[in-house]
């Protein structure tokens, strides 16, 4: 499982101001060093802003995201919390590499909806996996 974690990177937001966007992913080199860092206040593992940490836009970029979200369309549409953290990162991603990485949303049957609404910064997942 730590030749996993090696090739891991950790979300991390990093706000610089109340309504930044900014997130970065981390590189975690094992699941043991993952566990022991500190929580926020929305129980998500994240590095101290003083930890340096090698960023994944800045080591070739990424191939696979899993993207959190409240709920997703068929379609790949997805509602997260507002805030647009996962939205402006990806158009980091597609902005900076040359292949963009592959979005998956990980949903439960009830979180699949026929309809999200959405506005045109919003990213369409590639593919959203649900038991159903």
């Amino acid at each position: 499982m730590d030749e996993l974690a090696q090739h891991t990177f950790q979300p991390t937001c990093r706000r610089y101001a109340t309504d930044s966007t900014h997130m970065d992913m981390l590189r975690v080199n094992t699941l043991q060093e993952l566990e022991s860092l500190p929580l926020t206040n929305w129980n998500i593992r994240q590095p101290l802003n003083s930890d340096q940490r090698e960023s994944a836009l800045n080591s070739g970029g990424l191939d696979l995201i899993v993207v959190p979200g409240l709920a997703f369309s068929r379609e790949g549409a997805r509602l997260g919390r507002g805030k647009g953290y996962y939205d402006t990162y990806l158009t980091k991603c597609r902005q900076l590499q040359n292949i963009p990485p592959v979005t998956v949303g990980l949903a439960f049957k009830q979180q699949l909806l026929d309809k999200i609404p959405t506005q045109e910064f919003d990213f369409k997942m590639d593919y959203v996996l649900s038991v159903e």
